[in-house]
């Protein structure tokens, strides 16, 4: 998290943590005392000018706003800059949902200008068809206008059609049915033959080490954009970029989420809110000037995209720890 924000030039430093536990075999009730019984614990450890907690894996608005109003009843006053991913209703940033999948598919856009590809016939496949994905899905034909998906999987399995899917209609499929199996006119396919299928843009994001030294001589993409943490091992990386298979990194490709997190600190901090054009436009530019800085390294130092965004990242903490008389 501390290389994600650097890499994309916001204030914050970052940390992971959580509770593990299954949220889907949970009621409101037991997952509205888990998430106030988390802030009871660390709740003297954040604060709006310490850490302040964002969503992630299987966390939702509504438990951005239990934790936020446990905070009040545990130190005594209102801080809407306590978290992020909040409501709007309570301060929360517009957009914030579909950030991460905005940012990475600005990044396949620069991408694609870099390595001469027309989006609008590009062919992509979505691995994990959760928040992110499903956004995904919907943003390369929104943004880009990419009408061509071909794969997608969930946690139950994948669906394919050569044709393409519908985005929308898979997503209402999902939310009915609680997976992407069965869809009317898709074949059935599992996650790893999805990786393996001939694309031009991947899009894994799902959970990590999915793209391995067993599996990566055998991807066919041009571009895998990396919207989950972690889905490529440090082994698999090699092999990928052997094979011109040009990845952007997950720290910088799904930092989109992170930076709205850091624009909705911003707006809570002066209690003044953004309109969703401003919110898309400073988005827009953020991730473009990474990918952009990043690239740049790339040709400079002759590494791939992941070593060039450590190399922007590591730098700018370094110049950091410098300044303040750390090293």
């Amino acid at each position: 998290m501390t290389w994600k924000t650097s890499v994309v030039d916001i204030p914050p430093d970052g940390g992971k943590g959580g509770v593990i536990c299954n949220p889907k075999e949970m009621s409101q009730f037991e997952l509205e005392r888990l998430s106030k019984q988390y802030i009871k614990q660390v709740g003297r450890m954040i604060g709006p000018t310490k850490d302040v907690p964002a969503p992630d894996v299987h966390t939702t608005p509504q438990i951005m706003s239990w934790m936020m109003d446990e905070f009040y009843w545990q130190e005594g006053y209102n801080a809407s800059g306590i978290i992020t991913g909040k409501p709007l209703a309570i301060g929360g940033s517009k957009r914030r949902g579909d950030a991460t999948a905005r940012g990475g598919v600005f990044c396949i856009r620069e991408a694609c200008k870099k390595l001469d590809i027309d989006p609008t016939k590009v062919s992509y496949a979505v691995q994990g068809f959760g928040n992110a994905g499903q956004y995904a899905a919907i943003l390369m034909k929104e943004l880009l206008g990419a009408n061509k998906l071909i794969e997608v999987s969930d946690s139950h399995g994948g669906v394919y059609n050569v044709n393409g899917l519908n985005p929308v209609k898979l997503i209402e499929y999902k939310q009915k049915n609680g997976q992407v199996s069965g869809f009317l006119g898709a074949e059935s396919i599992s996650h790893q033959e999805l990786l393996e299928l001939d694309v031009d843009v991947l899009i894994p994001a799902a959970m990590e080490n999915q793209i391995t030294s067993d599996n990566a001589a055998r991807i066919k993409a041009r571009i895998s954009a990396e919207l989950a943490n972690g889905p490529t091992t440090p082994e698999a990386d090699r092999i990928l970029y052997d094979r011109n298979v040009f990845v952007i990194p997950d720290f910088l490709c799904n930092a989109g989420g992170v930076t709205v997190s850091c624009f909705e600190q911003v707006q809570n901090a002066y209690n003044y809110y953004w309109t969703l054009e401003d919110v898309y436009k400073r988005l827009d530019q953020k991730m473009t000037d990474a990918f952009l800085n990043v690239y740049e390294t790339l040709h400079k130092h002759s590494v791939d995209m992941r070593k060039a965004a450590y190399i922007v990242a590591v730098l700018r903490v370094a110049e950091a720890m410098k300044l303040r008389g750390w090293v």
